[in-house]
């Protein structure tokens, strides 16, 4: 699917400069699509050296296999340089110091700073305190812009269009802060929701209220089957996230209450995309994957040209390949 790049983010881009990204609320519908442009650009060239003389920290509180990856190949691929940790074991917090004191001791060595905490709120406070910008890479339950956005990437890059999507979420739609990025998002652009989920992981009665406040549509179901993902465009599946428990007999009542088949994709719209923030475990068989409809390992590639663009973005670079104002 090819997608036209405006010029958008030439003209949005001295607004978010400097600005931390912590919630897929702190982006504008503008904003949005100009990194999406600019995400767009670094596809169709990844190596620039758009972020010399850059240095970037990534603080993973928590264990990350993508995201630190993702974010360190950006980095990376745009000739900047990376320091940081990849859990709390290994930094000054395992002998006690405090989350201010170490986003401050950070900040004097770097020019932003990417970070993963399991507690809820973590990045909105390392923002605050911290004199550099601070791109929130998952919060506990609570939010994951850089994967919205990745997430975006692939819905617009497959479908064409943001506009009037009907996206069907599967799972943990209770803890997954994925899902819960995603759905506000995806409320900038008019789109309809499908939530599949057992009660104990149903979508969080806040989400529920959102929705309705803006007059969107949304269906929600049990079963995962055929009828119930016919008219979806995006078929988002998660993982039922053992880390979000703190009763294990929870966790094993609900961690393979669905697993996505290659039959159940048979009669779905030519233009279905599953979807999946991955690490998978058992709810996408893998039968799935070399069906054309399967999305999720692109979607990954996806997130390097996504998290190029926020970090530029924010640092108040451009693409070599940009367009001329």
């Amino acid at each position: 699917m090819n997608i036209s790049v405006s010029t958008t983010f030439l003209n949005i881009h001295p607004f978010m400069e400097k600005k931390s990204l912590v919630s897929i609320n702190d982006l504008t519908r503008e904003e949005i699509i100009a990194i999406l442009d600019m995400a767009e650009l670094y596809s169709q060239k990844p190596r620039q050296k758009v972020l010399e003389d850059t240095l970037v920290a990534t603080l993973f509180f928590e264990p990350s296999t993508r995201p630190r990856l993702s974010f360190e190949s950006a980095v990376n691929q745009l000739r900047g340089r990376i320091i940081g940790f990849a859990e709390a074991s290994s930094s000054s917090v395992s002998k006690g110091e405090s989350l201010k004191d170490t986003i401050l001791t950070v900040s004097n060595y770097v020019d932003l700073i990417v970070m993963r905490h399991p507690i809820e709120g973590a990045a909105r406070y390392a923002a605050e305190v911290a004199p550099v910008p601070v791109i929130n890479a998952g919060d506990g339950a609570n939010q994951h812009p850089t994967q919205t956005l990745l997430d975006l990437f692939s819905i617009r890059k497959t479908q064409g269009t943001l506009e009037n999507q009907t996206i069907c979420m599967v799972g943990d739609l209770k803890y997954g802060r994925t899902v819960h990025s995603l759905l506000m998002a995806m409320s900038l652009f008019n789109a309809k929701f499908i939530f599949i989920a057992p009660p104990e992981l149903r979508l969080p009665d806040e989400y529920r209220k959102f929705l309705k406040d803006k007059n969107l549509s949304f269906q929600e179901y049990e079963a995962l089957t055929e009828e119930n993902i016919a008219e979806a465009d995006i078929l988002y599946m998660t993982r039922v996230q053992r880390e979000r428990f703190s009763d294990p007999l929870e966790y094993e009542k609900v961690k393979n209450v669905y697993v996505l088949r290659n039959a159940l994709l048979e009669h779905t719209k030519p233009n279905l995309r599953v979807l999946h923030p991955l690490p998978r475990v058992n709810e996408i068989s893998t039968d799935v994957d070399n069906n054309p409809k399967a999305y999720y390992f692109q979607q990954a590639r996806n997130g390097v040209y996504t998290r190029m663009a926020i970090i530029s973005t924010i640092l108040g670079k451009k693409p070599e390949n940009a367009p001329e104002n």
